[in-house]
Parts: C-alpha cells; sequence; structure tokens
C-alpha cells in the first residue's frame, strides 16, 4: 500500500525556491518584492531563496532598479548565460548533440552517423559527440551543469537505466552510471521523446500550456504526455509509446513489440515501406525516403498522393484516441516528419472533429530537431535544482 507524502522543510524549502526561480526565468527582471507579492509569500523567505539562487549561479542583480511607493526596488534576472547544458537525441540513424545556455540559445551542435551501430558501438558513437563537445571553444570557461541524453526507447530514468532500444540492441543498459563515471557531471537519461515534449512545453509551442502532447514522428512514433505541467510516465514508464497502438482491427494478434503497429504504417520507415509496394523506382536508384513522398505528394503524383492520405488516415486514429483519453490543450507534430506536417494538421483535424467531444489545437513544432536538446535543458535543471510542481487537488 502506498501513502501519502509528507512535507519536510528541506521539501518546502526546495518548494519555494522552484516557484522563484521559475518566476524569475520567466518574468525578469522582477524585484524581490514583486516576486513576494506574486507567490504570496515572506519578502524574508524571498530574500533567502533569492541569495541561495545567485550563490548557485542561476539568478544574477540586473542592472537598474525601479521605483515604487518612493523606494527604489533592485531587480533580478534569471542568469541564463551563465552555465552551460549539454544534450544528445539519440535518433534512429544519427546522434544530434548541442551545447545550450539554461535560455535556450544553442551555442554549439554536432550531428554523428549512428545508423547499423549496436551495442557498445553505439556508446562509443555516443561519447565520441559529447567529447566533442566538451572540447568545444564556445564554452568559454563557462561550467558544464550537466549532461542532458534522449535516448529512442523505455527509460527508467531515475535509475538513469535504458530498457530496450532495438535499434540500438541496448537492454537494461546502465547508461547514467558509465557516463557519470566517465565525465564525473550530473547525468540525466530518459525518453527522447518526452524530453521533446519537455523542450516545447518550456522553450517552444507548448509555453503557458498545463495539458499537452508531443506527437514525434520520424523513423519511429512516439508522444511526450504533459498533464498539469509534468510528463507523464505510466506505471512501466511506458507512456507515450504510440507507436504501438493498433490502428484497425486487422492488426490483432500479431507481434508488433519490436517496431509498433502504428509506426509500421505511418512513421517515415513505415511509409517507405508501404511505397516499395505501390511504386517502382528505376534499377539502380536510391531508395525511397518519407520525404520523397511528401515530395510527390506536393506535385501531384497520384500513388505519392494515395499514400500521404493512407497515413493521415492512421495518424488521425491516434490524434482521436489522444484526445479523449487525455482533453490536452495542445497536440503538437515534431520529429524528422515536421517540416512536411503542413500536409497533415489540417486533413487530420478534418477527419476527427465530429468524433471527438472537443478538438483540441493541433500544430508543428517550432523546435525541430532541437526540441529535445531543450528538453535536456529542462531536465538537468529539474534534476540538479530539485525542482518542484505543486498542485492543489480540487
Amino acid at each position: 500500500m502506498s501513502y501519502p507524502l509528507t512535507i519536510a522543510a528541506s521539501s518546502m524549502r526546495a518548494i519555494n525556491r522552484s516557484a522563484v526561480l521559475e518566476i524569475i526565468r520567466l518574468e525578469s527582471p522582477i524585484s524581490r518584492t514583486a516576486i513576494a507579492e506574486r507567490l504570496d509569500v515572506s519578502l524574508p523567505t524571498v530574500m533567502r531563496v533569492v541569495d541561495e539562487l545567485i550563490a548557485d549561479g542561476l539568478v544574477r542583480p540586473q542592472s537598474g532598479s525601479q521605483w515604487s511607493g518612493g523606494r527604489r526596488r533592485s531587480l533580478l534576472a534569471f542568469n541564463a548565460d551563465g552555465h552551460v547544458v549539454l544534450g544528445v537525441d539519440m535518433g534512429g540513424t544519427r546522434l544530434y548533440g548541442a551545447l545550450s545556455d539554461l535560455g535556450g540559445n544553442v551555442i554549439d551542435e554536432r550531428f554523428m552517423a549512428l545508423a547499423g551501430t549496436q551495442g557498445e558501438e553505439s556508446y562509443s558513437v555516443l561519447t565520441a559527440l559529447i567529447d566533442s563537445l566538451i572540447a568545444s571553444p564556445h564554452l568559454e570557461g563557462r561550467p558544464v551543469r550537466g549532461v542532458g541524453v534522449g535516448v529512442p526507447g523505455i527509460t527508467l530514468h531515475k535509475q538513469g537505466v535504458v530498457r530496450w532500444v532495438h535499434s540500438l540492441n541496448w537492454r537494461d543498459f546502465p547508461l547514467r552510471d558509465r557516463l557519470a563515471e566517465r565525465y564525473r557531471l550530473p547525468i540525466t537519461v530518459d525518453n527522447d521523446v518526452n524530453l521533446a515534449a519537455l523542450g516545447e512545453l518550456w522553450f517552444g509551442a507548448g509555453q503557458n500550456c498545463q495539458n499537452m502532447i508531443l506527437i514525434a514522428i520520424g523513423s519511429g512514433i512516439g508522444a511526450g504526455i504533459i498533464v498539469d505541467g509534468k510528463l507523464y510516465r505510466g506505471s512501466h514508464e511506458a507512456s507515450g509509446e504510440i507507436g504501438n497502438m493498433l490502428p484497425g482491427r486487422e492488426f490483432l494478434g500479431k507481434n508488433y513489440l519490436d517496431f509498433g503497429a502504428l509506426e509500421s504504417v505511418a512513421s517515415g520507415v513505415g511509409l517507405a515501406g508501404r511505397a516499395l509496394k505501390v511504386h517502382r523506382r528505376p534499377a539502380g536508384s536510391e531508395a525511397l525516403t518519407a520525404e520523397d513522398i511528401f515530395e510527390a505528394a506536393r506535385q501531384g503524383q497520384k500513388w505519392a498522393c494515395s499514400l500521404i492520405d493512407e497515413t493521415v488516415d492512421f495518424l488521425a486514429i491516434a490524434v482521436a484516441n489522444l484526445t479523449v483519453s487525455f482533453d490536452p490543450d495542445l497536440i503538437i507534430l515534431g520529429g524528422a516528419v515536421s517540416p512536411s506536417a503542413d500536409m497533415l494538421v489540417q486533413p487530420i483535424l478534418n477527419r476527427i472533429k465530429e468524433a471527438v467531444p472537443a478538438l483540441p489545437r493541433l500544430v508543428v513544432s517550432n523546435l525541430g530537431l532541437r526540441a529535445g536538446v531543450m528538453g535536456a535543458i529542462t531536465n538537468v535543471l529539474h534534476n540538479t535544482g530539485d525542482f518542484y510542481v505543486v498542485h492543489k487537488l480540487s
């Protein structure tokens, strides 16, 4: 049996610290008095927390001041460029890594091929990418606050263990511990789409949303689900594995553990696989990609238009099911398919508008491939700063 948690004094301090930091991050420059008024806490409490945040390098005094009631109040600002976070998104075929300040400004980035690597070889490519970013001249002496890694599979985020990633051949892989031993830095490991959802929540289309879903469509399909301002993970940390949704009765009774039913027909890989059955390529030509199919559909080629139309059907089923399950404010389409998502958004909405009680906003990610790295910033801040999101039960 699980019991409600009590709040110790240390946790109360962490809750106040989280709230003060978030106000400063969103509204700086701001005075200590304004923070106390916004949060309805005492000014001495705010002053103590601010002193801690300044000592930690997360907040700095802002030049200038504001007048109020005949008194000059000094201002505070979020120290976005005081630290750097290193984020890595491990995609199905390549790695993307970036250095960013805490304000989401990317200062250096790298790509490395990952296709075909397995086990230890995949780990070696990852460390080579991290090594190259740590050696970047753009760091300019700023401390690295932590490293966040997004992995395309189920992860135990508290333990930093990768449960299973078919494309990397990682099973129960202790990624966080191995990276922490090598780099002596705070390390966070999470599902890549979870991180991308956090990135959208803090820096992208999901800002000011409390309930949102990111659907990432690339070589596979996954979703990051935000409920009441925090990630929803499920009892087995497998929430959002919507690539395994069954988009029709014909998918029942079959094995889709390694590559899910939905992603087998609607991901980039699934779309390209279906194209092979309906469109012949000249001998010796390169294999079709999802981008090729979208471009052919833009040109009005019937075979491609038919494939995209079917893909919209499959994705509309997924969007409708997520809508009635979570009733989100917003659903974001992201991942490698996002440059072509303009061909998906309105057709999906047209298919489901009479089928669901409340139609969500459906938009395209404006962060693109950087969403995961932006989420790594958020994740590192949460895990190195004892960050809390508090809600009162109604």
